[in-house]
């Protein structure tokens, strides 16, 4: 039997056409790639980790926020390092204070009081200002500290720096910012991971780990090279 034009468009609409009372399902959108640079934990060692717990590759950094070579690589290599490598997941970064002077242990606490979401936006942040809020603590002596009780002692020097303003910047009110400088649980962790540095031999800052290895990067371009190495 032939189908005259007519008729066989009227069987395509009823083959194609869904059933009456249901309507057509609108195509699932595409899945979008995870961004593992939104993914913030806290490893068994104290860092503060970004990225897919997971990755191949796994840097880390042991650095000093009153350190200029760790500013370096921090202007130089972090967001290259994130915007390639972090974000897809292949690799991940984690920052272990080794704090290498009084300043130093008041912005690390300062750093670490909102936690490991907001502890890099607020690394940056002091390390692009350093110059400014480290020279403020020149003319402080060992025997200027000797007279401050100890556990006090990164509250003094983050008003002496004035280091609340980052702090408030990231969220993180005053009153806050000053039970972190005075938290002796949180001082005790940060010279807890110092001493682990020490035991393992480490030098200086900033100094790096891929995957439990050293690794001699200071830059951009040496970190790449050691990536690569690693096979990502």
């Amino acid at each position: 039997m032939r189908f005259g034009r007519r008729a066989f468009l009227a069987l395509a609409v009823t083959t194609l056409s869904p059933p009456a009372g249901e309507a057509a399902k609108p195509a699932a959108p595409a899945a979008h790639p995870r961004d593992w640079s939104r993914s913030f934990s806290v490893s068994p060692a104290g860092g503060f980790v970004m990225g897919n717990p997971q990755a191949k590759v796994k840097v880390v950094e042991y650095g000093s926020l009153t350190c200029p070579h760790c500013r370096h690589f921090a202007q130089d290599a972090v967001k290259k390092f994130v915007a390639q490598y972090v974000r897809s997941g292949r690799a991940s970064y984690e920052f272990r204070p080794m704090t290498l002077n009084a300043t130093d242990l008041a912005a690390i606490l300062i750093a670490r009081c909102g936690g490991p979401s907001r502890f890099f936006p607020m690394a940056e942040t002091l390390y692009a200002t350093q110059p400014v809020w480290l020279g403020r603590t020149d003319g402080v002596t060992d025997a200027d500290l000797a007279k401050i009780p100890g556990e006090q002692i990164p509250l003094r020097m983050a008003e002496r720096a004035q280091l609340f303003g980052v702090a408030q910047a990231n969220g993180i009110a005053p009153a806050r910012a000053r039970a972190c400088l005075l938290d002796s649980a949180a001082q005790t962790r940060v010279a807890q991971i110092y001493e682990g540095a020490i035991d393992m031999g480490i030098p200086g800052t900033p100094y790096f780990l891929i995957n439990g290895k050293n690794a001699p990067v200071w830059d951009w371009a040496t970190l790449q090279q050691e990536l690569k190495k690693a096979g990502v």
